[in-house]
């Protein structure tokens, strides 16, 4: 047994439930996946493996998995929430593309820095932080930079 797995089984065990496969399976499917992960995505890819997995099962789970620190839910302006492996994952944030919704992570301890002594000027204490920054990536710009001499030519006539 991973040591992922005894954390999740110690989690559903202190939350009086049981050990099943479908658990098993979406925690398996989780594990496997690396970068962000809607709740659907998830369904998705374990639905592949066990089409007998219901929707509702992989929700529940996926929230497990959150209140387990395995995994850990992120929001980028869509509407949905993704999730990110959290278990013994260093920190980090993220950079949005607001035109192909391209996802950059990134760790910089100047703005850890910057964060940890704004808390201490104003006296809180942090628990967690989440920063997301939104803008356009440089292959959007490129391509943007690309149709705006044809849009031009074409507004010319």
């Amino acid at each position: 047994m991973t040591e992922e797995q005894e954390v999740f089984l110690k989690h559903i065990q202190k939350k009086g439930l049981k050990r099943t496969a479908q658990r098993d399976l979406i925690l398996e499917v989780f594990l496997k996946t690396e970068g962000h992960m809607s709740g659907e995505d998830l369904y998705r890819l374990v639905r592949e493996k066990d089409p007998t997995v219901g929707q509702t099962t992989v929700y529940r789970t996926v929230r497990l998995l959150t209140e387990a620190g395995l995994a850990r839910e992120v929001r980028f302006g869509d509407g949905r929430a993704h999730y990110e492996h959290n278990y013994k994952h260093q920190h980090h944030d993220h950079m949005i593309c607001s035109e192909c919704g391209k996802i950059i992570e990134f760790y910089s301890p100047e703005l850890e820095a910057i964060q940890d002594a704004m808390a201490a000027k104003h006296r809180f204490e942090l628990t967690e932080h989440l920063l997301r920054m939104i803008g356009v990536c440089a292959d959007c710009r490129k391509t943007a930079s690309r149709k705006k001499p044809a849009a031009s030519r074409a507004a010319a006539r």
